[in-house]
């Protein structure tokens, strides 16, 4: 999984999985910029986590569901790294609750990061990725099945990277850039710890009763994203315990 030389941009990468997955390209060989929302301090951390690696690493402040900002952050990346062969979309949010007691602004925040915010940064990206790049979108295990109760709208902004991965390796395939989706389950992050608040009924519904780790994320986009993956789009992968066996 060689990705010397290779340019990447990785959404949402100030912590959690996205940090995992910053590094573990650098990691490859892989140059990284990485988007941000707020916190700057984290991401200057994992800017140093890429350059202890003797990678070029860069932050890039940007609300993913802001046209304008989306469309700065890849142009900014492609300029500060000398180009750009991989995208990874993995900035997203989740809200929860019964759709009838959802406020418009949840509603609206999870549409225009999850969906809105994906479209957006990969119509940027694509005039800008070379020929035999790659997109990886993160998708969820919830978005073909809907395990729980009050996770309909996160679920259905998941569900639409299956159909987006599908169409864009269809359109994308001429220049042999390939597009998947890798669907993650219960991970052990900040945002949803191991030992959080929904630690039971999460594992009651995996048949490996544990909590994965952010690098078991890093290692399957890392794959797609080497020449290991030439031959893989239009797929998904689900790392999740088994939630979905």
């Amino acid at each position: 999984m060689d990705l010397n030389g290779k340019k990447a941009l990785v959404t949402g990468a100030s912590r959690g999985i996205g940090a995992a997955i910053a590094t573990a390209l650098a990691k490859a060989g892989a140059d990284v910029a990485i988007t941000y929302e707020r916190s700057a301090d984290r991401a200057a951390e994992v800017v140093k986590e890429i350059e202890k690696l003797g990678r070029k690493g860069v932050a890039i402040k940007a609300d993913s569901a802001d046209a304008a900002a989306a469309q700065a952050s890849v142009e900014e990346a492609a300029k500060a790294l000398g180009g750009l062969d991989i995208l990874v979309n993995n900035a997203g949010i989740a809200r929860g609750g019964p759709l009838e007691s959802m406020s418009l602004e949840d509603i609206d925040a999870i549409l225009n990061v999850n969906i809105r915010g994906v479209v957006l940064t990969t119509k940027a990206a694509i005039p800008l990725l070379s020929d035999g790049g790659r997109i990886i979108n993160m998708g969820s295990c919830l978005a073909e099945r809907v395990t729980l109760p009050g996770i309909t709208i996160y679920s259905m902004s998941k569900s639409a990277m299956i159909s987006l991965t599908k169409g864009l390796a269809r359109d994308l395939a001429p220049r042999n850039i390939t597009v998947n989706v890798v669907h993650p389950g219960p991970t052990n992050t900040d945002m949803n710890p191991a030992d959080g608040p929904n630690k039971d009924a999460m594992l009651s519904g995996m048949a490996l009763k544990q909590f994965g780790e952010a690098q078991d994320i890093a290692n399957m986009v890392t794959f797609l994203a080497s020449s290991a993956a030439k031959q893989i789009t239009g797929a998904g992968f689900t790392v999740d315990g088994g939630v979905n066996a």
